[in-house]
C-alpha cells in the first residue's frame, strides 16, 4: 500500500494514518502473511508517534520510532524498514522537503531565495525518494501538510489580472503528491447544531476506482479496505525499472548526428533572416535596398559580407537573428514546437 494524507493542523492525519496502519497490519496477520509480525516504523518529524504509540501498543503490535527532518536520513530510513519492518509510516514529508531546501540554501549562500537552476539539482536529488517510494516493496503511508495551487485569472470587470486559489496539493516538492496509489484529504469540521468536531477524508485519487472519490465522516480502516483488498499482499511487487533511460537515443555533442542537426538548423535560420528583410520589403537589388542590407548585416552580425554569415555558427546566427527580428517586428522571437506552441520560460517544468 502506497498511501498520502494532508490536512492542515487538527485535521487528523496522524490519528487516521495510524489506525489505517495497524488495521492493515491486523488484516495481513490475519491472513498468515510473515512479514506482518515486523515492527512497524515511524519516521517522525514534529512528535506525532508519541501520541499514537498507545493505539499501536493496544494492537500488540510493536512500533520503531526515529525523530529526524533531515532529508539525508530519508531514502536509508526506507531501505532500513524495507529489510526489517512490516511497515513505514512518515509524518510528515512536508518538513524533509524543507529541510532540504534551507540546507541547499544554506550551503549555497542564497540569502534572497533561490535560483532558478537551483531547482535541477534539488528535484534529480529528491526524486532519490520518489523512486524508492514507488519501487520499495514495503508498504508506505506519508502524512503531509496542505497547501494551495494558485493561478492568475483576468477580471473581466476592470481587465487586471487576479491570482485566485485553483485547487490543493501536498505541501513538497511539486510532484509528490502523484506517487501515492491513494491520496486523502483531511479536513477538521465543526457540526455547528452539537458543537461537535468531525474530522472528514476525501478520496481526491484511488487507482483501483473502488473508491476514487468517496467521502468519509471520522474515517476508520474499514473504509479504506475496498482499495487494500485488491492489493497484491504477500506477492511480489513489480517496480518501474529506474536504471533504463533514452540516453542512447541522444546524440553526443559533436557525433555526425549533432552536426547534421546543427548544420540545417543553420541553414534554416540564414533562410529566416533572408525572409525577414523579404517580408519589410529589404532588398539588396536597389541601391537603397543594399544600403539598407548592409546597415542591418553590420549592426546585428557585425559584419557587412552576406557571405561571412553564412560561415558564423548556429549559436551566433541565432543570436543575430533574434536581435534583428525584435528591431523589424518589435517583438522578441520564440521557436514553436511540433505542436506549435511558443517556447517560454513558464513552459519548463517545476
Amino acid at each position: 500500500m502506497k498511501a498520502g494524507f494532508m490536512g492542515l493542523a487538527g485535521s487528523g492525519k496522524t490519528h487516521t494514518s495510524a489506525n489505517v496502519a495497524i488495521g492493515l497490519i491486523q488484516y495481513l496477520q490475519e491472513r498468515g502473511i510473515e512479514y506482518a509480525n515486523k515492527p512497524v516504523y515511524f519516521l517522525d518529524t514534529e512528535t506525532g508517534s508519541d501520541y499514537v504509540k498507545p493505539l499501536f501498543d493496544q494492537a500488540g503490535i510493536k512500533m520503531m520510532q526515529a525523530k529526524t527532518r533531515a532529508f539525508a536520513d530519508l531514502v536509508p530510513a526506507v531501505q532500513e524498514a524495507e529489510r526489517n519492518g512490516s511497515l513505514l509510516l512518515i509524518d510528515s514529508i512536508t518538513h524533509f522537503w524543507t529541510e532540504f531546501t534551507e540546507s541547499y540554501a544554506r550551503k549555497r549562500n542564497r540569502r534572497r531565495g533561490l535560483e532558478f537552476q537551483d531547482w535541477a539539482f534539488l528535484k534529480s536529488e529528491w526524486r532519490r525518494f520518489t523512486d524508492v517510494y514507488v519501487n520499495s516493496a514495503l508498504h508506505i503511508i506519508m502524512c503531509g501538510r496542505m497547501g494551495y495551487e494558485y493561478d492568475f485569472f483576468q477580471n473581466e470587470e476592470n481587465g487586471k489580472k487576479e491570482l485566485e486559489k485553483t485547487g490543493v496539493k501536498m505541501k513538497a516538492e511539486t510532484e509528490t503528491g502523484y506517487e501515492p496509489s491513494i491520496l486523502v484529504l483531511m479536513e477538521r469540521q465543526m457540526e455547528f447544531e452539537t458543537k461537535r468536531q468531525i474530522r472528514r477524508a476525501y478520496i481526491l485519487k484511488e487507482r483501483f476506482n473502488v473508491i476514487d472519490g468517496s467521502e468519509f465522516v471520522n474515517p476508520t480502516f474499514r473504509d479504506f479496505l475496498p482499495h487494500i483488498e485488491l492489493l497484491n499482499l504477500g506477492g511480489a511487487q513489480l517496480g518501474v525499472d529506474t536504471s533504463r533511460n533514452s540516453d542512447g537515443i541522444i546524440p553526443e555533442l559533436g557525433s555526425a548526428h549533432d552536426w547534421k542537426y546543427r548544420e540545417e538548423q543553420r541553414q534554416i535560420y540564414l533562410e529566416k533572416i533572408q525572409n525577414l528583410m523579404t517580408e519589410h520589403g529589404i532588398s539588396g537589388r536597389s541601391q537603397d535596398g543594399k544600403e539598407k542590407v548592409i546597415a542591418l548585416l553590420k549592426k546585428h552580425f557585425q559584419t557587412t559580407a552576406w557571405r561571412e554569415v553564412e560561415s558564423y555558427k548556429l549559436d551566433e546566427i541565432k543570436t543575430g537573428f533574434d536581435s534583428l527580428h525584435l528591431e523589424l517586428n518589435g517583438a522578441p522571437y520564440f521557436e514553436k514546437t511540433n505542436g506549435g506552441a511558443a517556447v517560454q520560460l513558464d513552459d519548463v517544468p517545476l
